[in-house]
Order: structure tokens, then sequence, then C-alpha cells
């Protein structure tokens, strides 16, 4: 009886896990320029979780997509003529609390963005950044900077970073001359994999005015492994008492007193 309740817990436990849903965004690139178009998507594995696209800035708090922001269209939701104010932190969140990844998007109204990647980087691999003008776009010479420090110019606009490592992570932002600079954008970088290949997140890639999580607009990006062990610990605490529960019933249930044990409990034995 033991084990099959044991067996019983770990596949409770197990089924707690929920579907996830991965955030995509259109254009792919973390900054935009001012009355562009851009397009969010909630892509689930199950539909019945009823994924939402959420936002969070200096004016909205876990805003859902609607009217006043957005145009939502199936799992997608539409913004058309993004302002400045539109810059913030987007997620999926589903009925049972459950999050996607995290995107932070800049919009600029300046004439100069840097293009850098939305998701976080895998060590090891390489990234490339871009120092875009807004009309018309052109490869003009660029400075780059990472956390207030001149890395280098280039000639051409880009700037390739080969084997990315964690002490590439940080804030970047470039400069045109006879242009602007751009707003700056935090470049999160992941560990490799080690034994168990799992989807890539998206962790808040925060700039200095965007807020790096769902509930605050300050702090530091948080790891893809705290995140995980977010969800799951969210998972657990909120799925599983009721497996827990019915395992222990029906556990109660099976070792409940016989009739014959009550039987022989209750003689009394009479005064002689």
């Amino acid at each position: 009886m033991g084990q099959t309740v044991l067996l019983l817990f770990v596949t409770a436990l197990l089924s707690c896990t929920t579907n996830q849903a991965r955030l995509t965004v259109s254009p792919r690139r973390s900054q935009v320029f001012k009355d562009e178009s851009v397009s969010l998507s909630c892509e689930e594995d199950d539909s019945s979780a009823g994924w939402t696209l959420r936002r969070n800035t200096t004016t909205d708090t876990r805003a859902d997509c609607g009217p006043a922001w957005g145009e939502q269209s199936g799992s997608s939701c539409n913004i058309n003529n993004v302002f400045p104010l539109d810059s913030g932190v987007y997620w999926c969140e589903s009925r049972e609390g459950s999050t996607s990844s995290i995107i932070n998007i800049t919009v600029s109204g300046g004439s100069v963005i840097l293009q850098s990647p939305v998701l976080p980087v895998m060590e090891g691999h390489d990234v490339t950044l871009h120092c875009q003008t807004k009309s018309p776009p052109s490869k003009l010479p660029a400075d780059f900077y990472k956390d207030g420090s001149l890395i280098r110019t280039e000639p051409t606009g880009h700037m390739t970073i080969h084997h990315v490592t964690k002490s590439d992570e940080g804030l970047y932002k470039c400069h045109i001359s006879s242009h602007g600079e751009s707003p700056p954008s935090w470049i999160s970088v992941t560990g490799k994999p080690t034994t168990t290949t799992t989807p890539s997140s998206a962790v808040a890639a925060p700039t200095s005015t965007q807020p790096a999580t769902p509930t605050s607009s300050t702090q530091p990006p948080a790891s893809t492994s705290l995140q995980l062990v977010f969800r799951l610990v969210l998972h657990l605490v909120v799925f599983c008492p009721y497996f827990i529960s019915t395992l222990l019933m029906v556990s109660l249930y099976r070792h409940r007193p016989t009739e014959n044990h009550l039987s022989v409990s209750m003689v009394m034995t009479s005064p002689s």
C-alpha cells in the first residue's frame, strides 16, 4: 500500500505541470521607431489554457490587450502606430497564472535605434548588433557602447560579438554622428543546457527606463533558471494540494477500522 501511495503521489506531482506559451514579436527586435506597427503573439501548446497578452508600462500595470492600446486578433495582439508610452515589458499569462517568456520593447521617438536580439543569447553563439537610422536606413559609421563605455566604432554600422559569455551581458546602445543616439537595451546571455534541452525563454531585458518583470519596473533581469523554478513552485502550490488531499483521503479510507475491530473494541466486561 505504501508503494502504491508513493507512486500516486509522484504521478500527481508530475501532472502538476502546465502547458506553456511562447511570446513572439514582429518585427523581431527589441527597439522600434515611433509610428511603427508591432505584432505580438502567444504561441500556445494548449488553447484551453486561455493565454492572454499583458504588459507593464509607465502608465499600465498588468493591462490586457484591448481597445486601450492594442487590437486582439486570435492569439495575437497588434499595436498600430506605437508611441514611446508603449515602451515596457510584455508577456503571456494563462487563467491559472502561468507566464510565458518576457519581452521588453522600447519605442524610440528619435532617429536612431539599436537592433538587438529579443530573446537571450546562448553562451558560445555569435550576436550581431545593428545601429539603424529612421530614414533612410543606411549603413553609417556607428559607435557602440556597453554599460556606458565605448566598445569600438564600426564603419558599417553593425558589430558582431563572437562566442558570447556571461561577461558580455549588459546594457548596449549606439551612436551615429549627425543622427543621434539610440535608447539602451539589455542583452541577456544564458548558459548552455547540460543534460536536458528546455525551450528557450526570454528573460526580461530591461533598459534603464523599462520594467524587467511583470511586477516590477526597475528590477534587474532574472535568470532563466530562477524563472523556471518560480513557475514550478507556483504550479505545486496551486495545483498539487488537490492531488495530495485526494491521495490522503484514499489512504485513510483504505486504512479505516473494519466492523470486526469495532465490535471487539465495544465489548465491556460486566462487574463481578
